[in-house]
């Protein structure tokens, strides 16, 4: 009895945290889903049908003219670009700068981007692709090139955000690869060595292979934050010129505060969270692999 007793009070401590999880998640998610259903003859064809076939989300004349191709094909070319960028940039510089003297200021102006809010970071690649303001500009100039303002024209506005959003990002990658790299012992490298082993099969063969769970969650990670990203978009191109830079996010904002459709604008954050949870279900499922064995 005094066992039942000791488990029920235990339990009693959970109901408001699932009081609060209840309130501020399920329910928000089961609103946006019924949203999305909510209106149509019949209702699931004719909402979602409306929002992929619209130009907003999918423009396919754009693979003819060149931008705008839809927000949804903008997200999975930021995705194509700017991860494995980010990912290589950062474990590069990680194994640079692990036995160089000072890496700690090294790391940190690096990690500056993500510090600084995304609000900023916007603000600060507009200026970076500013034709006469522009860093970029200024060496596209001594080097005799094109100088242009690369975020106010269509074909170029999308390729700006995603380059200059590089250097927001690669921070991360390089800290969580710092961290994993500390935790690897020469012991292994000293014993590669010995063999006879060249850096580069010690970094395919020891390296890459134990930074495997680092790599799975910096994955994870930098996709998610490329299918949310919203605020560097608004504060640089305002998803311009003519939709040329468009994001999910961003064209959700529009549905629900500029036009003031709620479901399309439910649709948009349906089709966002089940994007989300199929990159990070891979990541969660092989974590408990790892635990179980």
């Amino acid at each position: 009895m005094a066992r039942v007793k000791e488990k029920i009070s235990r339990s009693l401590f959970i109901i408001p945290a699932l009081a609060l999880l209840a309130t501020f998640v399920v329910y928000p998610v089961a609103s946006t889903i019924y949203l999305s259903f909510a209106t149509g003859d019949p209702p699931f064809p004719a909402n979602y049908w409306a929002v992929l076939s619209s130009r907003e989300i999918i423009d396919a004349r754009g693979f003819v003219r060149g931008f705008p191709l839809g927000a949804l094909l903008h997200n999975f070319l930021w995705m194509l670009i700017h991860l494995p960028l980010t990912t290589f940039l950062g474990l590069v510089l990680a194994i640079i700068v692990r036995n160089v003297r000072g890496s700690g200021v090294i790391k940190s102006s690096i990690f500056l981007g993500m510090v600084i809010p995304m609000i900023v970071g916007g603000v600060i690649i507009r200026f970076m692709f500013d034709k006469d303001a522009g860093v970029v500009n200024a060496v596209l100039g001594l080097l005799g090139l094109t100088t242009r303002s690369w975020t106010a024209h269509p074909e170029s506005a999308l390729l700006a955000l995603i380059f200059g959003s590089v250097w927001l990002w690669t921070g991360f990658s390089m800290i969580l690869y710092s961290a994993g790299l500390s935790t690897i012992p020469r012991d292994y490298y000293e014993a590669a060595m010995v063999d006879g082993a060249t850096p580069v099969r010690m970094f395919f063969s020891i390296t890459l292979p134990l930074l495997k769970p680092i790599t799975t969650v910096i994955v994870t990670m930098t996709i998610l934050w490329e299918l949310k990203i919203f605020d560097i978009v608004y504060v640089a191109t305002l998803g311009g010129p003519g939709g040329a830079s468009n994001v999910l996010a961003l064209q959700m904002y529009f549905y629900a505060f500029r036009q003031f459709d709620l479901n399309r604008a439910s649709v948009v954050a349906t089709i966002l969270m089940f994007l989300t949870l199929a990159a990070a279900i891979p990541m969660i499922t092989s974590v408990i692999r790892r635990e179980r064995r």
